[in-house]
């Protein structure tokens, strides 16, 4: 059945497709987050502190995003809830939304996840109301990427069954850190403990920070980290620590306890695989900070959309007015795909959101095999979706030309809220790695170290068993793919299995290259383990983002499976098509090296591509209308005055053009 161009999709169905299982937690932001939530244009960095401490008071309880903890302390015990929420913030403030995420899911999501029901008692309550302000005091001067070698030290001292928490020296003083130039009182500090001369790795102490008058306490020296490029109502600060000491039982001890004399204990005996247990129950802020990401990814998209559907530029030599820009190839060559791109992630999205709603929000201990496959999945997305935030909104600026450089127009403060999500809450070249050392699960129990590349009982039929392990709708997949005839010649490009096939066979074709380079510089470099590992690390960084795109386009895949609706089932058929044949594409040149396709067949491609955007070129708005963006929070003047759609748009639909149900 042929879909037509726009105004013959109900809207409203594929608004549901996109929503998901929390819709009401979406439509409860967008029916109480009115204009006094939204960006104040041109606002000094102390106004903007002030705004955003007042609002995140003023927020709705019934908004959700303190949602995850427990119904006792004023939660929902709904961790998927409360990641959909920053999402639905980030769409009116990514300032609102960071300060948000640092007091209830970073600050408080610690005390949860490492405190254990004496600290939830004492301040579970106060946190989750927003009586008690704190920060997550982890990153330092000289280490953000590798907390394990944080330098805060917290001794214990028996004699007086306290710690004493100190900053040695600049670079171990606490950085960057969110509520802590202004408005925190308490700290989730992170620092090694020691214990009877004797380190046990990092671990976590709530600290009070600030009097009740709002001073620093003895022994805490509070800074600002200045002005920043974004994020103006965040009050990043930097914390230094002289001593102070910090009563025994303020260690967050769910995984490692201290005794009265100074006994160390833990449930995990191995210093490593405890310390990325505790990193493995903070999963939640990195899975929020990928969605937001997309948030306002799907913000800057909408107003570039709108835009380029009234914005005329040159006549056509047949025509008497100027043309559209998105009737421009070269525009839907940039709008398009990164449209194609933001759906693919959203379901990516969705579909995590779910699965770690699922692990989190249980009775049962989730396995530890699972607990890890959702941090590798949660890393690589969050990568996926940050950099692509980074690109499509400098691409929509550009798209709106001056226009997109004002202020009022939204775009360079999107840009700029969004940029240091590259690389908080996990750089991403880090985190890529993290997902390419995931993928060897011969190494698994390492949790990264690099002593173990080397050792000899690898073998690459250990980790082909893990690298195309399925995370969305494995019967589903394993039968397109299953169904793809040997000859490609015989497949178009279109067909779904094909596709699949293609994007398993990058990943796995570059995993065996990592195996092999690993395998060689173990057997030349058996006491050099950094330099077995360093030599292939581009390798490594290549294999964990194929891994991403295969996982992204599977949820995608799933998530058309799931529509019922046969017109949207339809579209966003083809938008799936539009996705898996842009990375292909931009990708070409792998492909071709590799003998994955041939000359005409990756010249095919490029033509499907572009009758994929002719095709798709009347449904731009359709398709930016899905994300339901309410029209207050896009807060664009340019979009202000813009025109009724039906002009705009008659022209299309005079033309008859359809949108192809079947394969190219």
């Amino acid at each position: 059945m042929p879909v037509h161009a726009s105004g013959h999709i109900d809207l409203t169905r594929l608004q549901e497709v996109l929503d998901g299982p929390w819709v009401e937690v979406r439509n409860a932001h967008r029916d109480q987050l009115d204009a006094r939530f939204l960006p104040v244009y041109g606002e000094t960095g102390d106004q903007a502190r002030e705004r955003i401490t007042r609002l995140l008071h003023e927020l709705p309880v019934e908004l959700g995003i303190a949602s995850a903890f427990p119904t006792e302390y004023g939660g929902r015990a709904d961790p998927g809830g409360s990641i959909v929420a920053c999402e639905m913030l980030a769409q009116v403030d990514l300032s609102l939304m960071v300060k948000a995420g640092v007091q209830w899911g970073l600050f408080g999501g610690a005390v949860y996840a490492l405190g254990t029901r004496r600290h939830h008692d004492a301040y579970l309550r106060d946190i989750v109301s927003g009586s008690t302000f704190g920060c997550f005091a982890m990153t330092e001067t000289g280490h953000g990427s590798d907390v394990q070698q944080l330098r805060t030290t917290c001794v214990y001292d028996p004699q007086t069954q306290t710690f004493d928490l100190h900053t040695p020296h600049e670079a171990a003083r606490k950085d960057y850190i969110g509520n802590a130039a202004r408005d925190g009182r308490l700290a989730v500090v992170f620092a090694q403990l020691i214990s009877g001369g004797r380190r046990h790795g990092v671990h976590a102490w709530l600290v009070p920070i600030r009097d009740e008058r709002g001073d620093p306490l003895p022994g805490v020296t509070i800074g600002d980290a200045g002005p920043k490029a974004g994020l103006l109502g965040v009050d990043n600060g930097r914390l230094s620590f002289d001593h102070v000491t910090v009563p025994r039982d303020m260690l967050l001890d769910r995984y490692g306890q201290v005794a009265e004399d100074g006994t160390y204990s833990s449930p995990i005996d191995n210093d490593s695989r405890r310390f990325f247990t505790m990193l493995g129950t903070l999963v939640r802020g990195r899975v929020s900070v990928g969605g937001a990401a997309a948030a306002a990814t799907k913000s800057a998209l909408t107003i570039a959309v709108r835009y380029g559907d009234v914005r005329r530029q040159f006549p056509a030599p047949d025509a008497g007015r100027e043309v559209l820009l998105n009737d421009y190839l070269a525009h839907q060559r940039k709008l398009l795909p990164a449209l194609a791109t933001t759906y693919a992630l959203h379901f990516a999205q969705a579909e995590l959101v779910s699965a770690l709603s699922a692990a989190q929000g249980g009775d049962e201990p989730v396995d530890e095999h699972r607990q890890r496959e959702l941090e590798s999945r949660a890393a690589g997305l969050k990568a996926a979706q940050t950099w692509h935030a980074t690109r499509t909104i400098q691409m929509c600026r550009e798209a709106c030309g001056g226009a997109g450089y004002l202020a009022e127009n939204r775009l360079p403060g999107l840009k700029a809220d969004t940029d240091v999500f590259t690389t908080f809450e996990g750089d991403n070249t880090v985190l890529l790695q993290l997902v390419g050392k995931g993928l060897l699960t011969g190494y698994r129990d390492e949790f990264g170290s690099l002593d173990g590349w080397g050792r000899a009982s690898f073998v690459a039929e250990q980790v082909r068993e893990m690298v195309l392990e399925r995370t969305a709708a494995r019967s589903l997949i394993e039968r397109l793919v299953s169904a793809v005839p040997g000859r490609d010649d015989e497949v178009a490009v279109t067909d779904r299995g094909w596709q699949l096939t293609l994007f398993e066979d990058r990943e796995r074709h570059l995993l065996d290259g990592v195996v092999r380079r690993l395998r060689n510089g173990a057997a030349r470099k058996k006491d050099r383990p950094f330099d077995i590992f360093n030599d292939v690390q581009d390798h490594v960084l290549a294999v964990a983002a194929a891994h991403v795109d295969r996982v992204t386009l599977e949820a995608f895949v799933a998530g058309v499976e799931d529509t019922d609706d046969p017109a949207v089932r339809a579209l966003l058929s083809r938008v799936c098509d539009l996705y898996a044949l842009t990375v292909i594409e931009a990708h070409r040149g792998w492909f071709l090296e590799h003998g994955r396709l041939t000359p005409v067949r990756s010249k095919t491609i490029t033509g499907v591509v572009n009758s994929l955007l002719k095709e798709l070129r009347p449904q731009m708005r359709t398709l930016v209308d899905g994300f339901a963006i309410p029209e207050r929070w896009l807060h664009c003047a340019i979009l202000a005055e813009e025109p009724g759609r039906q002009e705009t748009m008659a022209a299309h639909d005079a033309t008859g053009a359809d949108l192809p149900a079947g394969s190219v």
